[in-house]
């Protein structure tokens, strides 16, 4: 649905022209062309629904894409793409071939920086800025980053840099008191005490418009306007000023972020200012839809729901973040030393029931992904065992902190991997399809990937026995397997013969497993037998399971759902090469060198052969390349390079 008023402007040229009033009506038709969308196609809805009017703020005062703004995480800039150059097409939000549902540069002159992962956009934008003065530029740059986000270390890094620059930036604090679930730290309750303080601005304003009344000349004005600023707020505050401006900044706020009026006003004021300044906006997660402004946790990010009563349909199966989630309370319940931390996302990774049960031994640390790695370091040191929970996307972030603070100590810290592969419509920010190629060259560091519900319960009890630190990697959606079922016993280095055969050995990992047995199955239909090694463990690879494949059989498959590129394939074949066992012919099934776009995870998993189709596809071709083509085999079939 798009309405009268948004179908007749010329976006986003026409804001600057627009009433208040108009600007108002055309922010309730922004929030029901998202909330169509998005209960058809699944989103981010609560967070774009927060930031409408303060899109269209932005939007009426700079002058987009001359000026640059950068949304920190991304997330929330589904009223953005509609007030620019995405109206016709946002029906096509996240659905293969349509729009991003992140700031994506190469799909709009508009978005000026790609952005998924939070605490970048303040970097961002401060590099855009002194390039700007570096070159004689004369736009204007701003970053728009939630309270949430600026718990991450990155944000203030660069609020530290921006404030000794100087540099002419805008900050919009897009403050809704949380990030996915409510914001935690030190940060957010200091920002939540700002939120307290609306005389702040009323008082700070009086002081300067006392000032300007004064005969007094230029500097002495300068220096009198800062002492009563700082006399009369610290009447509202124990302390004199922010922690914004003892870092260098202009504080302005806290303003409604639903009051476009006040909005403009500010905004405007705030880019007159010499020098950076930060612009706190107040702003309610899921505003204007009742039931996400009643749990915006819930409808942070959603799959397709009913609009009209905001219920969304039942999941059929448990999922393997659900039964990593219980299997952790039963290994908590047998060893009072396992201690849980999660980055600001205890319900995308299953930990919400872990801390209800065991509060005191539950960490959220906030959107700071590189100290939850090291603070587990240190909670291993002291003798516990922790369990950090991240998606395979986020924990790109502490790469240096789990091979220096981690493995170099050969630490027991378990890295529970969340949405590793494809993970289908959030796109290339958030496809978990490197981190078998950045952990496996870590020393210390075994590597773990179930295909089914018992092998999770399994291998996060054997991890517990492992005496240093291990990653579990495993993919959104269901786990497959029966409801109750026993965990499956797993000895570390050990993998699983699924299917003895002597033609084509097909080694796989991960879910892809499961694959693999079912292309195993139809092509025995046509006489051709099928070996089904499920590796299990990446690192250490069971070497004598791989040799003996071989050696066995006639040509081989190796499959995983990650990139190829110093993946799973890369140690198997390093395993046959070190052996002098490389002259087998194989064919590699996994994820090309380069960055996934969004769409279906199933569908996607189609396109890159990670099925049983494109199993069978590779046998076939790696047959035809040995010299024994199968019978029967069809003509229109790939023959893919081998490696």
């Amino acid at each position: 649905m798009i309405g009268s008023l948004l179908s007749s402007l010329n976006l986003p040229d026409d804001l600057k022209h627009i009433s208040n009033t108009q600007m108002r009506k055309l922010a309730q038709e922004v929030r029901a062309s998202i909330l169509e969308v998005v209960s058809a196609n699944g989103g981010h809805l609560a967070p774009s629904l927060g930031v409408v009017e303060l899109t269209i703020g932005l939007l009426s005062v700079m002058d987009v894409p001359r000026d640059k703004l950068v949304w920190d995480v991304g997330h929330q800039c589904y009223a953005y793409k509609i007030l620019t150059d995405r109206r016709d097409c946002f029906h096509t939000l996240r659905c293969s071939g349509g729009i991003s549902g992140f700031p994506k540069p190469s799909e709009s002159k508009y978005d000026c920086f790609a952005t998924g992962h939070a605490s970048t956009a303040i970097s961002a934008a401060l590099g855009m800025a002194q390039g700007r003065d570096l070159t004689g530029g004369k736009h204007r740059v701003a970053a728009v980053v939630g309270d949430g986000a600026l718990g991450g270390g990155m944000a203030w890094e660069a609020i530290n840099n921006a404030g000794a620059s100087g540099a002419n930036l805008l900050v919009v604090l897009n403050d809704n008191r949380m990030s996915i679930c409510p914001s935690t730290g030190a940060m957010a309750a200091h920002i939540a005490h700002l939120r307290t303080m609306p005389l702040y601005r009323t008082l700070e304003n009086g002081a300067q418009e006392l000032i300007r009344r004064m005969p007094l000349g230029g500097g002495l004005v300068k220096k009198t306007t800062q002492f009563l600023k700082r006399g009369l707020t610290s009447l509202v505050s124990p302390t004199s000023g922010t922690i914004f401006e003892a870092l260098g900044f202009e504080y302005l706020g806290p303003i409604d972020g639903h009051n476009i009026a006040e909005l403009r006003h500010f905004i405007s004021q705030a880019f007159e200012l010499k020098g950076p300044v930060l612009l706190h906006v107040v702003t309610t997660k899921g505003k204007g839809y009742h039931p996400a402004e009643h749990d915006a946790r819930h409808f942070h990010g959603i799959g397709p729901f009913n609009s009209g009563n905001g219920k969304t349909p039942q999941k059929p199966q448990r999922t393997f973040t659900d039964v990593f989630g219980r299997a952790l309370i039963q290994l908590a319940q047998r060893d009072s030393a396992v201690v849980a931390i999660t980055a600001a996302m205890p319900d995308g990774t299953g930990l919400n029931r872990f801390a209800k049960k065991y509060p005191s031994r539950y960490f959220n640390v906030g959107i700071a992904e590189g100290h939850a790695v090291t603070f587990a370091a240190g909670l291993a040191s002291a003798g516990l065992k922790p369990v950090v929970a991240i998606y395979s996307t986020f924990l790109q972030r502490g790469y240096d902190q789990i091979l220096h603070d981690v493995c170099l100590q050969n630490l027991p810290v378990i890295f529970a991997l969340d949405r590793a592969g494809i993970v289908g419509e959030d796109g290339p920010t958030h496809h978990g399809v490197f981190d078998l190629s950045y952990l496996r060259h870590m020393p210390n560091l075994t590597i773990m990937a179930p295909k089914d519900a018992a092998e999770m319960v399994g291998m996060l009890f054997e991890a517990a026995k492992i005496d240093g630190p291990v990653a579990i990697r495993y993919p959104r959606g269901a786990a497959p397997g029966p409801r109750r079922v026993p965990p499956t016993q797993i000895v570390t280095g050990h993998s699983e013969l699924m299917r003895n055969g002597h033609d084509v050995a097909v080694i796989a990992v991960g879910p892809v497993v499961n694959e693999a047995v079912k292309a195993a199955e139809e092509l025995e239909e046509s006489g051709v037998s099928i070996r089904v090694v499920n590796a299990r463990f990446v690192k250490p690879l069971d070497e004598p399971a791989v040799l003996a494949a071989a050696s066995e059989c006639e040509a081989m498959v190796i499959a995983e759902e990650n990139v190829v590129c110093g993946g799973f394939a890369s140690a198997v074949i390093e395993c046959l090469t070190r052996y002098g066992a490389e002259g087998i012919p194989i064919e590699v099934i996994g994820l090309p060198d380069e960055f996934l776009p969004h769409g279906k995870s199933a569908e996607m998993r189609a396109g890159y052969h990670l099925d049983s189709q494109g199993i069978i596809e590779a046998v076939d071709a790696v047959l035809e390349r040995s010299g024994r083509p199968r019978n029967q085999r069809s003509e229109n079939i790939v023959i893919r390079q081998s490696i």
